[in-house]
């Protein structure tokens, strides 16, 4: 059982890891410069990231990283994380709830939205003023919950 929970907290943290700096790019720059853009070429170039992205590595990872983290919480709920309990509880948790709720009760609702305006449409241009502001804040939640999820699953490779 200890491979088999090392494997796991190794590929959740360098996961958490990895999320975490694609959305740090979306949350420090690349929502802005969208903004830069102009309303009609921000929200184009947004739309073509969200249709894009669904066909790239990042959904499997996405997927992937999700389950791992969720096969940890029971693991960690049924004592089989050992002294790192704490941590890959805690850790595998927020990765679920901030990552993976936020995304898909918060930001794939807004992303289905903004994807069925047409961006140079007067609708179209308040559906992409109000999707800036949400989708970056709820992608605000994701980057720390990703950063802190990494934090505390390196710290429970350390501890076991």
């Amino acid at each position: 059982m200890d491979v088999l929970l090392e494997g796991l907290l190794w590929f959740a943290a360098v996961s958490a890891g990895v999320m975490a700096g694609v959305y740090f790019t979306f949350s420090a720059f690349a929502m802005r410069s969208f903004a830069a853009l102009g309303e009609v070429a921000g929200a184009r170039a947004m739309q073509s990231i969200n249709r894009v992205i669904l066909q790239s590595s990042f959904l499997p990872l996405f997927m992937l990283s999700s389950l791992v983290c969720a096969a940890l919480v029971v693991l960690a709920l049924l004592g089989l994380a050992g002294a790192a309990m704490v941590e890959v509880l805690a850790g595998a948790a927020i990765y679920v709830v901030g990552m993976f709720v936020v995304t898909a009760a918060g930001n794939v609702p807004l992303n289905n939205r903004l994807d069925a305006a047409d961006a140079a449409s007067a609708e179209g241009r308040a559906v992409w003023a109000d999707y800036l502001r949400r989708w970056t804040r709820l992608n605000h939640v994701r980057t720390v919950a990703c950063t802190l999820s990494c934090v505390l699953l390196m710290r429970a490779l350390v501890v076991i």
